[in-house]
This record gives C-alpha cells, sequence and structure tokens, in this order.
C-alpha cells in the first residue's frame, strides 16, 4: 500500500481522485469505482501497488496485440487486479471486474526476471494499468534506467496530467478505442468517449502507438460508425496500426459473434485510408505491406519474426513505422 498520487483532501475527510475521467469523490474507508484507491482517514492510497494477478514470461508480442514493435519477440507479461470500467463484455471479466488472488512483486524483481528470461520488455496488460497507476510510474521508470522497455495496453481512461507524466517512460501503448459513440461508452462502459479520443492524441505525439477495436454485433458494427473511427485516426497518422477484432459472447453480453463480413468491410474500408490495418480473432492472413511501395514485406502472426532489417523495405529503403 502507497499513497496515491493525483488526489486532493475535502471536508469531512473525503477525498477527490484526479487519476481517471471518473473523479471518484471518495469517503473516509471506500474506495473508487475501481476498486484499488481507498481513502483511509482522509489520505487516498493505491492498495495494489506491486500486486499482479499473472506473470508471463512467454507471450507474443504480437499478442498484445503490437505488430510493428520488436516483431516476433516475446515479451514479459504482468497485471492488476480490476479495472476502472466496466464493460459488460469483458473478455478477462474474472480479474478485471472480481476480486483475484495476486502475489508481491517488485520492480528489481521484474527486472531480473526479465533478464533471466533474456527478454527486453515489459507489458502492464490483461487488465487495466492505469489503476495501477503508481506501480506502473515507478517501474516503467526503473526499466528505462535499466535499458529496458515497457508497453501500456489500455482502455485510455485516464486524466491527461497522470497521463503526460507517465508518456515519457513508455516505449509502446497499445489502446482500446471501443466505439466512436459516446452512448456505447455510458451503456456498455461505465465510461465516456472523449478522454479516451485525447488519450490517443497525446499519446500519437510521444509513443509507438497502436490502436484496437472489437467490433460487436449490433452495437457499434454499423458502416457510419466504423468509417467514422478510420477517419480519426488517419486524421492523426495514418501509420497508426489498426487492429479489428472479432467479437464473442462474453461476461454479460450474449450476442452473437460478430459477423466476419463485418470485419472485412471494416479491413476494405480502412485500408483505403491506413496504411496497416489487422484483424484479429479470426483466420485471416495479415500481411505488412510498405507504406511507400506497397510491397508485401512479411506476415504478421504470434510470435513470426519479420525477414527485413530494421523495418527497411528491401525494394524501395523506406522505414516502416515501428519499433524493430
Amino acid at each position: 500500500m502507497k499513497e496515491a498520487l493525483f488526489y486532493e483532501k475535502l471536508e469531512n475527510k473525503k477525498v477527490i481522485c484526479r487519476l481517471c475521467p471518473h473523479n471518484c469523490i471518495i469517503d473516509d474507508g471506500d474506495t473508487g469505482i475501481c476498486k484499488s484507491r481507498k481513502n483511509l482517514n482522509g489520505i487516498l492510497y493505491t492498495i495494489n501497488y506491486g500486486k499482479t494477478v499473472t506473470i508471463n514470461p512467454y507471450d507474443p508480442v504480437e499478442k498484445k496485440p503490437l505488430f510493428h514493435f520488436i516483431p516476433g519477440e516475446r515479451i514479459l507479461s504482468i497485471g492488476a487486479n480490476y479495472c476502472n470500467l466496466r464493460c459488460n463484455y469483458c473478455q478477462n471479466w474474472e480479474i478485471s471486474q472480481e476480486e483475484s488472488l495476486t502475489e508481491e512483486i517488485t520492480k528489481e524483481e521484474i527486472h531480473k526476471l526479465l533478464n533471466s528470461y533474456k527478454l527486453n520488455a515489459l507489458a502492464y496488460t490483461y487488465t487495466e494499468p492505469v489503476i495501477w497507476y503508481e506501480f506502473v510510474y515507478d517501474s516503467a521508470k526503473y526499466m528505462m534506467e535499466n535499458n529496458c522497455m515497457t508497453v501500456m495496453v489500455t482502455n485510455g481512461y485516464i486524466n491527461e496530467e497522470p497521463l503526460q507524466l507517465l508518456l515519457p517512460y513508455l516505449a509502446a501503448m497499445n489502446i482500446d478505442l471501443k466505439s466512436m459513440n459516446d452512448d456505447f461508452y455510458k451503456k456498455n462502459c461505465g465510461g465516456k468517449l472523449e478522454p479516451v479520443l485525447n488519450t490517443i492524441k497525446l499519446a500519437s505525439k510521444n509513443t509507438h502507438l497502436e490502436i484496437t477495436n472489437l467490433i460487436i454485433t449490433e452495437e457499434n458494427d454499423g458502416n457510419e460508425e466504423i468509417n467514422e473511427l478510420i477517419n480519426f485516426i488517419a486524421e492523426i497518422d495514418p501509420r497508426i496500426p489498426l487492429h479489428f477484432s472479432r467479437y464473442y459472447p462474453a461476461y454479460k453480453l450474449k450476442k452473437p459473434s460478430t459477423n466476419p463480413e463485418r470485419l472485412i468491410y471494416a479491413y476494405n474500408q480502412a485500408k483505403k485510408k491506413l496504411h496497416h490495418v489487422y484483424l484479429g480473432n479470426m483466420i485471416f492472413e495479415n500481411k505488412l505491406e510498405c507504406e511507400k511501395c506497397h510491397k508485401i514485406l512479411g506476415y504478421r502472426d504470434y510470435g513470426i519474426p519479420l525477414e527485413i532489417e530494421k523495418g527497411i523495405c528491401p525494394w524501395c529503403g523506406h522505414k516502416q513505422y515501428g519499433i524493430w
């Protein structure tokens, strides 16, 4: 347990948490929406500091998904219990929405694990790293000081000040842009759209960025919404990789699995405006195409390295977006 960052003290031992856009007002003895920050006698504490639900040294980096960040390499993955959103279709609800067993780990122990497995990158993933902020910040800073990279797989639901403080220590982010409809966020996630869009804009200027969108039957699979999402990314940077992923019934949402034709439509529309588009959770031949000459440079799948030197196209010499 450690005193939290980004909060203000109020009257009657209440506090307001300023970490994420919920801006929870928390009474003495209570926790915020994320269940990981608790008010004890007018002081806000992060009660999950250094507590992880899992440690996995065998994750392919492509599983995050990150297709343009150290392709073909493994990445050490850890994650906290709980989340600051309440997605009714959560794929990892057993550890994000329910209390789970955790084990203590220090940033020094993480670094030793990285060395012992001959890995050079750490991912905060599985649940939501934002609610683990203090530990993520401390360990990411430590990893950078010891020549290791860190990755954050996130819903992007964080306030600007803590994000700006953390970004210099992140080598890459995958941000889950769930929908371009604020009503979707309110109905299905208990959140708001605008803060996520702001996180994407800030991250795009400061770190390697890839974006995931889970296409859900009758929720965010309409033509207009798909094209609005594509246009939003294209306006920021058409090189940013976009991963469309197929939904399967999970947790509280029992809509039928996404029709693959919806994902093919999204892929074809996105390829008109974006350089790098991929489909996940379904059988599909994901190709890496050169941004300039459009030659096929390789195929993207878990653990498969790309046969190109430092991301440089052997035909035209163009350096592709990413960290190679």
